[in-house]
């Protein structure tokens, strides 16, 4: 048995290797093939009437790990300087406004259609507002530089933003003037935290003279996530702030304190941690969307209940996002199909309460969305591409 389990597993992520080869060929997010990869092994084992033990517990886990990774490898990767600021501040808007309207809109109408208490549908619809970094990351990889940078601060900023947003929902009883001094405090604490663990880490990484150093440095870091959870921290700040961080030490070596670090020698290790951030981001990324496709249950998807629902979000979810793009003077093509709904949704869905779970949303609603969303990703993304060789030629 142990040995058909790590057949079965090495030949899944070889399967899910090849998906991420061919996607920009294909065009087709690799996110849907690996959702329909788990749901096929899903049948074969039912078939086969192979026993598989409970893996519902297995998904959280997957899933906050695979959140950390893939908000530091996408940080890493982005620059910072004055010529920055503009998009800095464009992807923030983008990613904030829509949020909010979205939220508090489809609280509405579930309130009007479910009569249940507004506080209540504004937890449940949050998960459905935030774009996934999960997705959007790595299906821009073959656009062009600006607008891969715009996606990766959005969809980074935007988990930040719904994760802090569901927080501040989902712990305060009651909305007051001290719950938002509570919140100022905690966005305080974070940020002087992920100041003071970001100069350890990058003094580790610099010191550090052992064949194995930068297991342990992720390990502390999924570490410092974890406590700062714990306590109500909004700790995805802290992942943010340490890539853009050891991304960008070229731009900081001005800075006495710096030369501490020895920036020359410590930017080669950054560039190693790098590729293994790199590294390990596919894998728990892959082995989360199949361990989901395997948990989905057909007549999830199929649900005639909520499918309703589902279209009249994504066209919501769209249409926002289309007047959002207009109004800060960006073009729609092909920004406007990037706003995939996946693993940050699934693991805000998944912390829900269950006192404060609502009948209307239900994982067939969140599979249903997720589905759709990447769907148009996927043709919108497949038709810019399209455009742009008949341009060409």
């Amino acid at each position: 048995m142990t040995t058909t389990i790590i057949i079965a597993i090495c030949s899944l992520l070889l399967i899910a290797y090849a998906f991420d080869l061919t996607s920009s060929r294909t065009k087709i997010p690799s996110v849907i093939l690996l959702l329909l990869l788990g749901w096929l092994v899903k049948q074969v084992t039912t078939l086969a009437q192979v026993q598989v033990p409970n893996l519902n517990p297995i998904l959280p886990v997957l899933g906050t790990i695979g959140l950390i990774l893939i908000v530091l490898e996408g940080a890493l990767e982005l620059e910072l300087d004055k010529s920055k600021i503009p998009v800095i501040k464009k992807s923030f808007i983008v990613g904030f406004f829509p949020i909010l309207i979205l939220a508090f809109f489809l609280a509405g109408v579930f309130q009007y259609f479910g009569d249940t208490a507004f506080k209540n549908n504004l937890i449940n619809v949050i998960p459905l507002c935030v774009v996934s970094s999960a997705i959007a990351i790595p299906s821009v990889k073959n656009l062009k530089a600006h607008d891969k940078e715009f996606i990766i601060y959005e969809s980074s900023l935007s988990d930040i933003i719904g994760v802090l947003f569901f927080n501040f929902v989902a712990l305060n009883a009651s909305i007051s003037f001290n719950s938002f001094m509570e919140f100022g405090l905690e966005l305080l604490v974070i940020i002087i935290v992920s100041f003071i663990s970001t100069a350890t880490l990058s003094y580790l990484l610099s010191k550090i003279d052992h064949p194995i150093k930068f297991g342990p440095i992720i390990l502390l870091v999924i570490l410092i996530y974890a406590i700062a959870k714990v306590f109500h921290l909004p700790s995805l700040i802290f992942i943010l702030l340490l890539g853009l961080f050891l991304g960008n030490l070229d731009k900081l070596k001005q800075f006495s304190w710096i030369q501490r670090l020895k920036p020359e020698q410590l930017e080669t290790e950054v560039n190693k941690f790098h590729e293994l951030v790199a590294e390990a981001t596919f894998l728990i990324r892959a082995l989360f969307f199949l361990l989901f496709g395997y948990l989905i249950e057909s007549s999830e998807i199929l649900n005639t209940d909520t499918l309703s629902w589902a279209v009249g979000i994504v066209l919501m979810i769209y249409f926002i996002r289309a007047i959002q793009l207009k109004l800060s003077k960006l073009k729609l093509k092909p920004l406007l199909f990037v706003a995939p709904r996946g693993l940050i949704t699934i693991l805000l869905f998944l912390a829900i309460e269950p006192e404060q779970h609502i009948p209307l949303m239900n994982k067939s609603l969140i599979i249903q969305v997720i589905v759709l969303t990447a769907l148009v990703m996927m043709f919108g993304l497949m038709n810019v591409k399209q455009n742009e060789q008949n341009q060409q030629e």
